[in-house]
Parts: structure tokens; C-alpha cells; sequence
């Protein structure tokens, strides 16, 4: 009996709506599998900074193509996606500036508009920051933020307008396993056979992989997130920042408001995806508060407004597993986003599905298999964790 699609994917953030998108515009017979509504797992709560600044050449390659996308989206998607233009900086400690200098050539070299700048040059650009520790950054125009929400409705919608099957409000309990050969998925609603599944249920991957004994070394860990609200009058940032001098990050709202979360390094606390307390802890709050305000002082005050926890699905070198596996056929994994996911999954998405449509791939982006946990083939990265 022939499958019902050609490819399953269980999971509506935005790594499965992007999915959903490029193979459905190739073609392909989809279906998408969301147990809630778009965005309603980590993609929702991410503070989907938009940013190209990495240490690895694959990686910011495929952020400097998701931006494009981004960008492209009215065309492309034929709806915004919530993207803004903003720009972006990142700031370094003297410990890691010669890395920041030598990724800002890597990233030129590849066609990122990116300048390194000095902490005098940062202070003339951004006179609310307090460069003290501030050995320099790298600012990126073309950087800033989306909303995640209406980024992953834009690309389901658009899939839905080529042909695919989105199925909201559809759990995927588990997958069809027939010897060395995953055939489908199994809901609520029976079976769905498919081609090829695409595990892309971010947290919630692990759980789905073992239901068929799949290996997946990652961690589900809790990440909080704080939102404030500044006085009026004050100078204040308008643009997204990644703080690796007080490991913090920072994405504006809008109205003086801002997301501040805490950054690598940091104790990340591991917990069930099912079970978690999903409100921050006070201790998070003031710490972030006081990392916050000795960098921009003009955050003296804020009121806060809101505060959360999310999650992250975590690999063992934060970067994600994408694609088919070599000893085990129509399974595909699209997760592990490790905390900065939400700005590449596009690239990801779109090279993916040629990868499933066509079988072939570029060599380094074949490389982000999970067949290199087995081969010890790991990445290594200039900052550590979620910095890329």
C-alpha cells in the first residue's frame, strides 16, 4: 500500500512551519502534525532575535540566508513575517575579542554587511551603554528581531496555499516503526503514513524519538525570560543586543519595553517537557535586573512587566540535528535548536527540503546529521553555548 504523504512532519514552531513551506512549494504530498496552535511550544516564547553574528561558517551562512528570507517574506510567503529591521550588536569582553575579530572577517568574507567596532566607537554609537569590561562588538544593520508567532502563521498559511495538510490541535503520540524503517506517525485521530517523518517537535523530540527507540542525546531545559518597562525620558537601545560582557540579551517591544534574558554561561536546569514551572524564579528577576542596569544605566527603575519560563531543546554542541540518519530509513530530525533555533530555521528549512525531494545536500550542511554524535564529528565553536 503506497503512503498517504510523501512527508509527515509533527511539529507546528517554526522549524515544521518553514518545513512545511519549501516542501510544499517543491511539490511534495505534507502533512503537519501540531498537538496546540502555531507557535504555541518554544518557537512562541522565543525572543526570536534576528542576528548573522557566528563562529562557524555554516551557521552564518544560513543565518545570513534567513534574514533574506525574512526579508523576502511579503513576496515570498505573500504575508509579513514579523520581521524588523532594527539592527543588532554584540558586545565582547577582552577574553573574547580576537575571536569576535576573526569571526567579523569570516562573516564579511561571506557577504554579511557586519563592522567590528571598538568601545570608544560603541560608546559615540550608543551613548545609553556603559562600556566598562566593553572591550568592542560587532554590529550588524541588517539585524533586529521577529515576531515568532506571526513569522510561523505566515509560513503555514503559505504551505496550506501549496497544497499541505495542516493539522492544528493533532498530538502525534508516537512513530510507526517497521524494522530499520520509520513508516509514519500515530495520532489520536489513527495512523498516518508517510514517505518520511520529520521530527521537529523541539522540547518535545526526545520523547517522540524514544516512542520508536531512537536515540536523541539532547537536554529539555528551563529558560526564563523577563519583560521590562523604562521610564520615559530616558535614553534607551533600539536594538537587539547579545550582552556577552554580563550574559544577557535583550530585544526590544516596543513602548519602552524590552525582553531581558540571562545568556551563556549559566546553570541550565533540566526538566520534563511535560512538567515544569513555567513562571521565573525571583532570584532570575533580580538578577537580571542588576546585570541590566550596570550595563545600560538608563534602565535604573524599569518596571517589570511580565515574567516567564520556556524551554530549550539543547544538542550535545548546541548546534541542531537536521536531516535523515544512515542506518535508519524515513526518519528525519529537524530539532534541537539550543536557544538560538528561531533565526535559521528558514535557511535550515529550505536546504532540508531539498535534501528530502533530491537526496543530496552540500557537504557542510550534510555534516549537521545526527550521524556525527557517532562519529565524534562535533562542532566547535569560538563562544560557547547558545552563542554559536
Amino acid at each position: 500500500m503506497s503512503a498517504q504523504y510523501d512527508v509527515a512532519i509533527a511539529g507546528g514552531g517554526i522549524a515544521g512551519a518553514s518545513l512545511a513551506f519549501f516542501l510544499a512549494q517543491r511539490g511534495l504530498r505534507v502533512v503537519l502534525l501540531e498537538r496546540g496552535n502555531p507557535a504555541s511550544g518554544g518557537t512562541g516564547l522565543s525572543a526570536a532575535i534576528v542576528r548573522q553574528h557566528y563562529s562557524t561558517e555554516l551557521m552564518a551562512r544560513l543565518a545570513m540566508r534567513s534574514v533574506r528570507i525574512f526579508q523576502d517574506a511579503p513576496r515570498l510567503l505573500g504575508r509579513d513575517a514579523g520581521y524588523r529591521k532594527v539592527g543588532y550588536v554584540f558586545l565582547a569582553a577582552p577574553d573574547v575579542f580576537a575571536a569576535t575579530e576573526r569571526n567579523v572577517s569570516m562573516q564579511r568574507r561571506i557577504g554579511i554587511e557586519t563592522r567590528l567596532m571598538d568601545a570608544n566607537e560603541l560608546k559615540r554609537a550608543m551613548p545609553w551603554l556603559n562600556i566598562d569590561g566593553v572591550a568592542g562588538g560587532a554590529f550588524e544593520s541588517e539585524g533586529g528581531f521577529a515576531d515568532p508567532e506571526t513569522a510561523t502563521t505566515a509560513f503555514l498559511e503559505a504551505a496550506r496555499e501549496r497544497g499541505a495538510d495542516v493539522r492544528l490541535q493533532t498530538a502525534v503520540r508516537g512513530l510507526l516503526r517497521s524494522g530499520d524503517r520509520i513508516e509514519g506517525v500515530l495520532t489520536d485521530d489513527g495512523e498516518i503514513t508517510s514517505e518520511f517523518v520529520v521530527n521537529a517537535a523541539g522540547p518535545w523530540s526526545a520523547p517522540l524519538a524514544a516512542s520508536a527507540g531512537i536515540e536523541l542525546k539532547m537536554r529539555t531545559v528551563r529558560e526564563q525570560d523577563s519583560v521590562w518597562e523604562a521610564k520615559q525620558g530616558r535614553e534607551l537601545p533600539q536594538l537587539s543586543v547579545s550582552n556577552a560582557v554580563d550574559a544577557i540579551y535583550i530585544r526590544p517591544l516596543g513602548e519602552r519595553r524590552f525582553i531581558v534574558g540571562r545568556g551563556f554561561p549559566k546553570h541550565y536546569q533540566d526538566v520534563d517537557p511535560y512538567n515544569y514551572k513555567k513562571t521565573a524564579d525571583d532570584d532570575f528577576v533580580a538578577d537580571v535586573n542588576e546585570r541590566l542596569t550596570r550595563r545600560i544605566p538608563s534602565f535604573e527603575g524599569a518596571r517589570l512587566i511580565n515574567s516567564y519560563a520556556a524551554l530549550y531543546d539543547v544538542t550535545l554542541d548546541w548546534y541542531q540535528y537536521v536531516g535523515p540518519r544512515s542506518r535508519l530509513s524515513g526518519y528525519v530530525d529537524f530539532c534541537g535548536g539550543s536557544g538560538h533555533g528561531f533565526k535559521v530555521a528558514p535557511a535550515i528549512a529550505e536546504e532540508l527540503a531539498g535534501w528530502i525531494a533530491e537526496g543530496e545536500v552540500a557537504k557542510d550542511f550534510r555534516r549537521l546529521s545526527y550521524d556525527r554524535v557517532g562519529d565524534n564529528d562535533l562542532f566547535v565553536q569560538s563562544y560557547g553555548g547558545n552563542r554559536g
